[in-house]
């Protein structure tokens, strides 16, 4: 009656759902439409299936997500379940690439007030100088 082949397969917005990497199946949609990829390949419809043993490659806010597929699952468990989903292949992150430098402040914080509009003004330009 079934083929055993067909129940080794599961939508890709599905599994990333039932793994907890989005809190709703619809958020785990729009992200299979903005690109995933597949063992490498650009992957854009959420109902493309996989198979236990690929690799996903997709971005997670400010991280890149790198799991290997574990298992397909049955339902949207609690996250102990989950994590037995995926193996996490994500590099640890560099520290100094995180570290953004502040950006550059001139001196006297906000607008300059009177004397500072003084100090600015070119000498021995104005009408009594």
């Amino acid at each position: 009656m079934s083929d055993p082949q067909a129940q080794e397969r599961l939508r890709l917005d599905k599994w990333l759902w039932f793994a907890r990497f989005f809190k709703s199946r619809s958020l785990a949609a729009k992200m299979v439409t903005s690109g995933i990829r597949v063992d490498g390949t650009r992957v854009n419809k959420p109902s493309s299936c996989i198979l236990p043993g690929q690799v996903l490659t997709f971005a997670q806010g400010n991280t890149i997500r790198v799991v290997r597929v574990v298992a397909l699952g049955t339902r949207r468990g609690p996250a102990p379940e989950a994590q037995l989903l995926y193996e996490d292949l994500t590099p640890a992150p560099v520290r100094d690439a995180e570290i953004v430098p502040p950006a550059p402040r001139f001196e006297g914080k906000g607008r300059p007030g009177k004397k500072d509009r003084r100090d600015m003004r070119p000498k021995g330009f104005g009408p009594l100088e």
